[in-house]
C-alpha cells in the first residue's frame, strides 16, 4: 500500500508514542522498587509477524532483541491459532530469552477477528525463587537462578485471576505481593499497547496501520544503512575484561572484531573466554541487544527508532561455548557484565573507524546488589541496580551516578526504601570524590550509598565487577577509580569481593562504592575554569585540582 505522506506521520508517531505510553503505564502501576523507582522493565509493540515496530525508552537491553525473544513463542504458538484472551510469555534464556528475572508478555492484537500485531512488555521481577532471595550470587546452574517458563500460551480467563499459570507463579516466589503486583502490571501495559492500535485501525484501516508498521522499520534500516555508509569500510578490533569469574579465575577477554563493508556491519566475538560456572555468562539474545545498542548509539541519532529495521544491517555471532552463547545450563543471571564489556569492545573498535562518534569507557558494570530479611510476616527483599560514572566524550564530561548504557535503571529515593523496607535504612548517599577519569572532558563521577542493618538475620547479595580493573579513557583520557564493598562491623572493615554473598548482623553497616568513567583526550587541554568548576563542585579534591592544574 502506498501511504499518504502525512497519514503516515500521524500513525508513525501515534505508534510510537503508544508503546511510550505502555512503558508509563507499566511503571506508574509497578509494586516493587526495581520496576517502581529503578525502572527496570520496558515496554513495545511488534507487527504479526513479531517484528519490533516502537519501544518505550527505557532498558535498552531488554528491547534490543525483543523480536528474536518473540520468535520461539511463536514457531510453537503461530498467531493463526491463538484466541481472544491468549497471550505468550518466556523467560528461558536457552529458549530466546534473556535471564530469568526478565519475563517477557506478548498479547496478540486482534482486530476483525485477525492479529495485527502484539504488544510486549518485560519488567525485572524482584523474585522469581531459586536459591536464594532475590539473587542467588553462588548459582552453579540455570536451575538455582529461578522458575524457568518456557515459551507457553496463557490465557486470561482461564490461568490468571486465581487461575493455574498464576498459582503457580505465586508459590514460587518469595514476595508475592510485589511480584505478582509486577506482572499484572506488564498485562495493564499490553491492554494499553491492544487497545490503542485498535483504535488506529478502526479510524485508519487495519491496511494502513500494518503497511505503517512495515514503514517504520523500513525507515529506520535506511537511516542505519544511511549512517553506517558514512564509516570507512574495513575490520577493526577491540577488547574489554571482565576483573574474575568469582572464583578466583581471572581477567577473562571479551574481543570483538567489527567488519564494515558498505552498509553493512558484522561483529564477530571470536577469541571471548570460554564460558564459566558462576553467573557472568550472557545468553545470545543479550548479546545482540548489547552489539546493535553500541553501534546505534555510536553512529546513528537519537532520532532513529530503535526497532527491528536497525537490525537488518547488523549481523551478530559469538562462538558456543563462550561467555557470550554458553551452553545449557550454565548460569547466567549476572550477563550484563559480560555484554558490558561486549559495548565496551565494540566501542573500542568502532573509535579506530569513526573517533569522533565514541565515548570513553563508563564503569559500565551493573551492579545487583540484594539485602533480604525473613521476618514474622515473610520474606522481605530489596533489590536495586546500580551504575557509577559515565565516560565522556569529546565535546562533553561524562556523567555523574548514572547507571550504564545498556541498563538505564534510576537510582532508588532514600524515601521510597524508607517507605517499604524496615530491616535496614540507608545512612549515606554520596559522588566519590576523584573518581572520574582527568581529561580534556572528565569521566562521570561514582557514587557510594551505605545501609545500616537494623536486625538480626539479614543477607546481601550482589554482583559487580571492576574492584580490580577500571573504566579506561580514550585518546590521552586517564582511567576511572575502581568498585568496592565493605561491611563496618564493630569498628573493623571486612572487604568483599566483586560477586559475593556474606550474613549480616544487626549494627552492620554496608557500603557499596561504584567507580567512575574514564576521560577524554588528554589532561591538559581540560581549560582552568572547568577544573575549578568542579572543584567547586566536590567532584574533585584540592590536591586533584592543584596537579591537574600544573
Amino acid at each position: 500500500m502506498t501511504l499518504d505522506p502525512v497519514e503516515y506521520a500521524i500513525l508513525s508517531q501515534s505508534v510510537i508514542a503508544a508503546a511510550r505510553e505502555m512503558g508509563a503505564k507499566l511503571i506508574r502501576s509497578a509494586y516493587s522498587t526495581i520496576l517502581r523507582e529503578a525502572r527496570d522493565g520496558s515496554a513495545a509493540l511488534l507487527d504479526a509477524d513479531g517484528g519490533t515496530v516502537a519501544q518505550a525508552e527505557l532498558i535498552p537491553m531488554q528491547l534490543g532483541s525483543i523480536g528474536r525473544i518473540f520468535q520461539p513463542c511463536a514457531a510453537l504458538y503461530p498467531k493463526e491459532t491463538l484466541e481472544e484472551g491468549d497471550f505468550l510469555v518466556i523467560n528461558d534464556p536457552y529458549s530466546g530469552g534473556q535471564h530469568l528475572q526478565d519475563v517477557f508478555f506478548f498479547h496478540p492484537i486482534f482486530f476483525e477477528g485477525e492479529v495485527i500485531g502484539f504488544a510486549a512488555s518485560v519488567a525485572h521481577h524482584l523474585d522469581l525463587g531459586g536459591g536464594s532471595p532475590g539473587l542467588n550470587a553462588g548459582a552453579r546452574d540455570l536451575y538455582a537462578e529461578g522458575l524457568i517458563i518456557p515459551p507457553m500460551k496463557v490465557n486470561i480467563h482461564r490461568d490468571w485471576h486465581g487461575g493455574g499459570f498464576q498459582r503457580l507463579l505465586r508459590a514460587n516466589v518469595r514476595v508475592p505481593a510485589q511480584t505478582m503486583g509486577d506482572f499484572d502490571a506488564q498485562i495493564a501495559a499490553n491492554n494499553i499497547g491492544v487497545l490503542r492500535i485498535q483504535e488506529l485501525a478502526a479510524r485508519y484501516g487495519r491496511a494502513k496501520v500494518t503497511a505503517t508498521m512495515a514503514a517504520l522499520q523500513d525507515y529506520s534500516e535506511r537511516r542505519m544503512r544511511a549512517a553506517i555508509a558514512e564509516v570507512p569500510d574495513g575490520t577493526y578490533h577491540g577488547e574489554a575484561f571482565l576483573d574474575d569469574d568469582g572464583l578466583g579465575s581471572g581477567p577473562l577477554p571479551v574481543r570483538a572484531a567489527v567488519t564494515i563493508a558498505g552498509d553493512s556491519i558484522t561483529v564477530d566475538f571470536t577469541g571471548t573466554a570460554p564460558q564459566v560456572g558462576t553467573n557472568i555468562n550472557a545468553p545470545f539474545a543479550s548479546v545482540i541487544s548489547a552489539s546493535v545498542s553500541c553501534l546505534k548509539a555510536a553512529l546513528t541519532s537519537p532520532d532513529i527508532p530503535f526497532n527491528d529495521g536497525s537490525l537488518r544491517p547488523i549481523t551478530v555471532t559469538a562462538p558456543k561455548g563462550t561467555l557470550l552463547n554458553p551452553n545449557h545450563p550454565a548460569p547466567v543471571r549476572a550477563r550484563m557484565l559480560s555484554c558490558s564489556r561486549a559495548w565496551n569492545a565494540v566501542m573500542q573498535a568502532v573509535s579506530q573507524a569513526a573517533p569522533e562518534k565514541v565515548i570513553a569507557q563508563g564503569y559500565d558494570t551493573t551492579t545487583a546488589f540484594c539485602l533480604s530479611w525473613l521476618g514474622p510476616a515473610g520474606w522481605s527483599v530489596y533489590l536495586e541496580v546500580y551504575g557509577g560514572g559515565y565516560g565522556a566524550g569529546i565535546g562533553n564530561d561524562g556523567c555523574d551516578a548514572v547507571d550504564n548504557p545498556l541498563s538505564n535503571c534510576s537510582n532508588t529515593p532514600v524515601e521510597a526504601m524508607d517507605q517499604d523496607f524496615s530491616f535496614f535504612r540507608v545512612t549515606d548517599y554520596t559522588l566519590r570524590t576523584d573518581s572520574g577519569g582527568v581529561g580534556a572532558r572528565r569521566g562521570g563521577t561514582g557514587f557510594s550509598r551505605s545501609y545500616e542493618i537494623l536486625t538480626e538475620g539479614a543477607l546481601v547479595s550482589y554482583y559487580s565487577d571492576r574492584f580490580t580493573g577500571h573504566s579506561s579513557g580514550i585518546f590521552g583520557g586517564g582511567p576511572g577509580a575502581s568498585g568496592k564493598c565493605e561491611v563496618l562491623r564493630d569498628g573493623q572493615v571486612i572487604s568483599l569481593t566483586s560477586k559475593a554473598a556474606f550474613n549480616l548482623l544487626k549494627g552492620d553497616v554496608v557500603t557499596i562504592s561504584l567507580g567512575g568513567g574514564g576521560g577524554y583526550g588528554a589532561p591538559a587541554e581540560r581549560p582552568a575554569a572547568l577544573i575549578q568548576r568542579d572543584l567547586e563542585d566536590g567532584v574533585i579534591s584540592k590536591e586533584l585540582a592543584e596537579a591537574w592544574g600544573k
